[in-house]
Protein backbone atom coordinates (compact mmCIF):
# COMPACT_ATOMS: atom_id res chain seq x y z
CA UNK A 1 0.00 0.00 0.00
CA UNK A 2 1.29 3.13 -0.60
CA UNK A 3 1.48 6.11 1.87
CA UNK A 4 1.73 9.73 0.78
CA UNK A 5 3.96 11.51 3.48
CA UNK A 6 3.72 15.22 3.88
CA UNK A 7 7.41 16.38 4.73
CA UNK A 8 7.24 20.11 5.89
CA UNK A 9 8.53 19.11 9.38
CA UNK A 10 9.59 15.93 9.26
CA UNK A 11 12.09 16.78 6.74
CA UNK A 12 12.56 14.67 3.61
CA UNK A 13 16.09 12.30 3.85
CA UNK A 14 14.94 9.54 5.71
CA UNK A 15 12.07 8.77 3.51
CA UNK A 16 14.49 9.34 0.43
CA UNK A 17 17.15 7.35 2.08
CA UNK A 18 14.76 4.41 2.56
CA UNK A 19 13.28 4.24 -0.77
CA UNK A 20 16.51 4.84 -2.14
CA UNK A 21 17.95 1.67 0.05
CA UNK A 22 14.55 -0.58 -1.20
CA UNK A 23 14.66 0.60 -4.68
CA UNK A 24 11.42 1.64 -4.32
CA UNK A 25 9.85 3.74 -7.26
CA UNK A 26 8.60 6.66 -5.64
CA UNK A 27 6.41 9.88 -6.51
CA UNK A 28 7.91 13.09 -5.53
CA UNK A 29 6.15 16.61 -5.33
CA UNK A 30 7.91 20.20 -4.67
CA UNK A 31 4.74 22.01 -4.30
CA UNK A 32 6.77 25.45 -4.04
CA UNK A 33 8.37 25.00 -7.30
CA UNK A 34 5.80 23.46 -9.68
CA UNK A 35 2.96 21.72 -9.96
CA UNK A 36 3.84 18.74 -11.56
CA UNK A 37 5.09 15.72 -9.84
CA UNK A 38 8.36 13.22 -10.42
CA UNK A 39 7.90 9.51 -10.46
CA UNK A 40 11.00 7.49 -10.49
CA UNK A 41 14.41 6.23 -8.27
CA UNK A 42 16.44 7.60 -5.90
CA UNK A 43 19.94 7.33 -7.96
CA UNK A 44 22.17 8.66 -4.57
CA UNK A 45 22.21 11.30 -1.73
CA UNK A 46 24.37 13.90 -0.99
CA UNK A 47 24.63 16.86 1.23
CA UNK A 48 22.31 19.28 -0.82
CA UNK A 49 21.31 17.46 -2.97
CA UNK A 50 19.57 14.11 -4.32
CA UNK A 51 19.60 12.40 -7.70
CA UNK A 52 16.24 10.80 -8.97
CA UNK A 53 15.69 8.65 -12.10
CA UNK A 54 12.90 10.06 -13.66
CA UNK A 55 9.80 8.15 -15.60
CA UNK A 56 8.17 10.33 -18.05
CA UNK A 57 4.26 10.41 -18.42
CA UNK A 58 5.10 8.27 -21.85
CA UNK A 59 6.70 5.39 -19.73
CA UNK A 60 10.10 5.66 -20.26
CA UNK A 61 13.33 7.37 -19.06
CA UNK A 62 12.61 11.29 -18.71
CA UNK A 63 15.85 12.40 -17.35
CA UNK A 64 18.13 12.36 -14.18
CA UNK A 65 17.40 15.57 -11.83
CA UNK A 66 19.88 17.07 -9.08
CA UNK A 67 16.87 18.21 -6.52
CA UNK A 68 17.22 20.03 -3.36
CA UNK A 69 15.54 18.16 -0.20
CA UNK A 70 14.49 21.51 0.95
CA UNK A 71 12.22 21.63 -2.05
CA UNK A 72 10.07 18.25 -1.61
CA UNK A 73 7.07 18.60 -0.22
CA UNK A 74 5.50 14.95 -0.14
CA UNK A 75 6.27 11.58 -1.39
CA UNK A 76 4.34 8.66 -2.10
CA UNK A 77 5.77 5.54 -1.35
CA UNK A 78 5.74 3.18 -3.50
CA UNK A 79 4.21 5.30 -6.39
CA UNK A 80 0.67 3.93 -6.49
CA UNK A 81 1.50 3.06 -10.04
CA UNK A 82 4.73 1.63 -9.04
CA UNK A 83 3.68 -2.20 -10.25
CA UNK A 84 2.28 -1.17 -13.37
CA UNK A 85 5.13 1.12 -14.06
CA UNK A 86 7.79 -1.30 -13.16
CA UNK A 87 6.33 -3.84 -15.30
CA UNK A 88 5.90 -1.35 -18.58
CA UNK A 89 9.79 -0.64 -18.09
CA UNK A 90 10.52 -3.94 -17.99
CA UNK A 91 8.77 -4.75 -20.77
CA UNK A 92 10.20 -1.91 -22.75
CA UNK A 93 13.95 -3.19 -21.88
CA UNK A 94 14.48 -0.18 -19.74
CA UNK A 95 16.66 -0.96 -16.96
CA UNK A 96 17.26 2.32 -14.41
CA UNK A 97 20.62 2.82 -14.05
CA UNK A 98 22.72 5.78 -12.96
CA UNK A 99 25.94 7.17 -12.63
CA UNK A 100 27.90 5.18 -10.22
CA UNK A 101 29.77 8.27 -8.71
CA UNK A 102 28.06 11.87 -8.91
CA UNK A 103 28.81 14.29 -6.38
CA UNK A 104 25.45 16.38 -5.04
CA UNK A 105 27.20 18.27 -1.92
CA UNK A 106 26.84 21.75 -4.05
CA UNK A 107 25.74 23.28 -6.94
CA UNK A 108 29.26 23.44 -7.80
CA UNK A 109 29.87 19.38 -7.85
CA UNK A 110 26.29 18.65 -9.51
CA UNK A 111 26.79 20.44 -12.62
CA UNK A 112 30.13 19.88 -12.88
CA UNK A 113 29.16 15.73 -13.06
CA UNK A 114 26.29 16.40 -14.76
CA UNK A 115 28.73 18.35 -17.64
CA UNK A 116 30.81 15.23 -17.63
CA UNK A 117 27.76 12.90 -18.43
CA UNK A 118 25.46 15.12 -20.98
CA UNK A 119 26.37 17.66 -23.83
CA UNK A 120 23.81 20.22 -22.28
CA UNK A 121 22.13 20.46 -19.06
CA UNK A 122 19.15 22.29 -18.03
CA UNK A 123 19.76 24.91 -15.12
CA UNK A 124 16.53 25.25 -13.08
CA UNK A 125 16.28 28.84 -10.98
CA UNK A 126 14.55 30.13 -8.22
CA UNK A 127 11.91 33.14 -9.81
CA UNK A 128 9.80 35.73 -8.87
CA UNK A 129 6.63 34.13 -10.17
CA UNK A 130 5.29 30.61 -8.39
CA UNK A 131 7.50 28.42 -11.17
CA UNK A 132 10.95 27.92 -11.46
CA UNK A 133 12.37 28.22 -14.68
CA UNK A 134 14.65 26.32 -16.62
CA UNK A 135 17.57 27.26 -18.85
CA UNK A 136 19.02 24.81 -21.17
CA UNK A 137 23.01 24.84 -21.92
CA UNK A 138 26.35 23.91 -21.55
CA UNK A 139 28.88 24.70 -18.97
CA UNK A 140 31.57 26.75 -19.97
CA UNK A 141 33.24 27.68 -16.62
CA UNK A 142 33.17 28.80 -13.36
CA UNK A 143 33.40 32.78 -12.13
CA UNK A 144 33.05 34.22 -8.69
CA UNK A 145 30.15 32.18 -7.02
CA UNK A 146 28.87 31.25 -10.07
CA UNK A 147 28.78 29.75 -13.24
CA UNK A 148 28.40 30.25 -17.07
CA UNK A 149 26.59 28.48 -19.81
CA UNK A 150 26.26 28.88 -23.57
CA UNK A 151 22.22 28.37 -23.81
CA UNK A 152 20.31 26.85 -26.63
CA UNK A 153 17.42 28.65 -27.54
CA UNK A 154 13.48 26.41 -27.37
CA UNK A 155 14.09 26.44 -31.45
CA UNK A 156 17.61 24.74 -31.13
CA UNK A 157 19.92 27.66 -31.83
CA UNK A 158 23.03 28.76 -30.00
CA UNK A 159 23.29 31.52 -27.94
CA UNK A 160 26.75 33.57 -29.21
CA UNK A 161 26.96 35.04 -25.33
CA UNK A 162 27.21 33.35 -22.44
CA UNK A 163 24.85 33.41 -19.39
CA UNK A 164 25.90 33.70 -16.06
CA UNK A 165 24.10 32.26 -12.86
CA UNK A 166 24.86 32.37 -9.36
CA UNK A 167 25.36 29.20 -7.50
CA UNK A 168 22.70 30.25 -4.78
CA UNK A 169 19.80 30.82 -7.06
CA UNK A 170 19.54 27.19 -8.62
CA UNK A 171 17.04 25.02 -7.42
CA UNK A 172 17.54 21.84 -9.10
CA UNK A 173 20.06 20.73 -12.39
CA UNK A 174 18.78 18.21 -15.05
CA UNK A 175 20.64 16.30 -18.04
CA UNK A 176 20.43 13.29 -20.16
CA UNK A 177 16.36 13.47 -20.56
CA UNK A 178 14.91 12.71 -24.49
CA UNK A 179 14.18 16.34 -24.86
CA UNK A 180 18.08 17.88 -23.39
CA UNK A 181 19.28 15.30 -26.09
CA UNK A 182 16.92 16.19 -28.98
CA UNK A 183 17.38 19.68 -28.52
CA UNK A 184 21.74 19.48 -28.20
CA UNK A 185 21.71 17.11 -31.47
CA UNK A 186 19.18 19.39 -33.69
CA UNK A 187 21.31 22.12 -32.61
CA UNK A 188 24.43 20.70 -33.72
CA UNK A 189 28.07 22.02 -32.88
CA UNK A 190 28.13 25.30 -31.31
CA UNK A 191 30.01 27.70 -32.80
CA UNK A 192 33.04 28.72 -32.05
CA UNK A 193 34.16 31.42 -30.26
CA UNK A 194 33.50 30.42 -26.44
CA UNK A 195 35.57 28.13 -24.87
CA UNK A 196 33.77 24.56 -23.57
CA UNK A 197 34.27 22.61 -20.18
CA UNK A 198 36.38 19.70 -21.24
CA UNK A 199 34.25 16.93 -19.56
CA UNK A 200 38.04 15.02 -19.24
CA UNK A 201 40.04 17.32 -17.83
CA UNK A 202 37.37 18.67 -15.49
CA UNK A 203 38.12 22.59 -16.52
CA UNK A 204 38.05 24.62 -19.94
CA UNK A 205 39.15 23.83 -22.96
Amino acid sequence: MSKVVELKQRGSRASLREAMGSRTLIRLWREDREAASFSGYVAGMGREFFLFWTVGDYIGFDGLYALRYRDVSSIEAPDKSAGFLEKALALRQITPSWPAEFRLDDVESVITDAAREAPVVGVHVDSEGDDEVCYIGRLLGFEGDGFLIQEISPDAQWMGEPSSFGFDEVSAIGFASPYHSMLAEVAGTPPQGLRAFSRDRGGLS
